[in-house]
């Protein structure tokens, strides 16, 4: 039996996301620009990466909850607290080695599936930018592929 391999055309997007936070921690609900950036590029079917492009922040995808987003903080200010005076890469000048162990934790990227043209979401689900040394700045990689 002869196979003939099957050619497909694969479109491919990419897009900034920019921010400038007003606090040194925050959450940001990403998901509005990101579906945005699904429609323009036109694909049905495929892979939707963002990704934090600072080592102070981070991408994940959880629930839109406050309380949720407050345990979040806290949990990571436990883990690593700001302490100018505690880290050894702070010796450097900085202050922001809690902001990089922080942003470790929760990752640099999310993948997600893109359906009919969609973000193919479990219920409740929503992609979140987390920023750790905020007050300048920042930006986010939106990459999308598919047909």
């Amino acid at each position: 039996m002869l196979r003939i391999p099957q050619i497909i055309s694969m479109k491919s997007y990419r897009e900034y996301l920019y921010f400038n936070t007003k606090k040194r921690v925050e959450l940001i609900n990403i998901t509005p620009s990101v579906e945005e950036a699904v429609k323009k590029s036109g694909v049905k079917e495929g892979l939707c990466l963002v990704s934090a492009m600072h080592i102070t922040s981070s991408v994940f995808v959880n629930d839109q909850e406050d309380g949720l987003h407050s345990d979040f903080l806290s949990w990571l200010d436990k883990l690593a607290p700001y302490s100018p005076e505690k880290y050894r890469h702070n010796l450097s000048g900085e202050d922001n080695a809690d902001a990089h162990l922080k942003r470790t934790v929760l990752g640099r990227e999310a993948v997600m599936a893109i359906t009919e043209g969609r973000l193919d979401f479990g219920p409740w689900e929503q992609i979140f930018y987390g920023e750790f040394d905020g007050r300048r700045k920042k930006r986010a990689l939106v990459k999308i592929i598919g047909e």
